[in-house]
């Protein structure tokens, strides 16, 4: 209390203004890395942390011993696990983006949603195989990087184009972040779910795959049956009418219903069906 008591009206501003610009840093830090699995990595960091609390206060040596190891080193592999999230806020410190405005609010839903189905529906008709990629709280910069950058504005004939066989941009995946096309050719990781069906080929396990790694959601459009399928938490929806896949993507990428799709509406995957329907 000492400490305060004698602080004059300039030493106040200045811790203030010492201690704003440091929570400030601090939150943006937690907004770049939100929405990647670095946040789950913090949450491991963080039970270590607990861990050796735990071991120092019981004075259970050899645990303690163990943790103090395991920190010894903490500092390199920090930086190796987190090299992407680094990397991505030097980039954006060079390019004045870190301290900038990072939210963004889509009000062309309805027309992203109408772009895509009319892609879709050209490319089901016609029987041109296509796995298209939603971003949505879960960066998936990795498997951006994986495949040609575009970030284009999405429309329905670049998404044609782009999944035209025999083209550079046809093989892989097209990922979508907001209302852009952020890269073409992307890879994705395959599940390796047993109980997939043994019809489903290299892009229905790759849409079935994102979605089990992040929240990401995938349109599947077969090239062998021109079916249309949706892929979401872990799970796929065969040959989904227009209406059902309008109404699911709607219900999923609305900025609006973050809140409700945070958690999976099992009603709808059990009126559907599952990886085997």
């Amino acid at each position: 209390m000492n400490y305060f008591a004698n602080l004059t009206w300039n030493e106040w501003i200045k811790d203030i203004i010492d201690v704003g610009i440091v929570s400030y840093i601090i939150y943006k830090l937690i907004l770049l890395i939100r929405g990647t699995r670095a946040v789950q990595l913090i949450k491991g960091i963080f039970v270590l942390v607990a861990t050796w609390a735990i071991s120092t206060w019981l004075n259970l040596y050899t645990l303690k011993w163990l943790m103090n190891q395991m920190f010894t080193f903490g500092v390199v592999t920090v930086l190796i696990i987190f090299q992407p999230e680094l990397r991505r806020a030097l980039e954006q410190l060079g390019r004045g983006k870190l301290f900038g405005r990072t939210t963004y609010v889509d009000r062309d839903i309805s027309d992203r949603i109408s772009e895509i189905i009319k892609a879709v529906n050209y490319l089901s008709a016609r029987k041109i195989g296509a796995l298209i990629v939603f971003e949505r709280d879960t960066g998936l910069n990795e498997y951006i990087e994986s495949g040609i950058s575009m970030q284009s504005r999405i429309s329905s004939e670049l998404l044609i184009n782009i999944f035209i066989p025999n083209t550079p941009l046809h093989d892989g995946a097209v990922i979508i972040r907001g209302n852009q096309i952020m890269a073409a050719a992307c890879y994705l990781p395959l599940s390796e779910n047993p109980f997939i069906s043994k019809e489903l080929g290299t892009r229905h396990r790759a849409a079935i795959g994102v979605s089990e790694v992040c929240d990401a959601i995938s349109i599947v459009v077969s090239e062998e049956t021109g079916q249309v399928s949706l892929a979401v938490h872990g799970m796929v929806v065969r040959d989904i009418k227009e209406e059902s896949l309008i109404s699911k993507l709607f219900e999923e990428l609305s900025p609006k219903r973050a809140a409700e799709r945070a958690k999976p509406k099992m009603s709808f995957w059990k009126r559907k069906g599952d990886q085997n329907g």
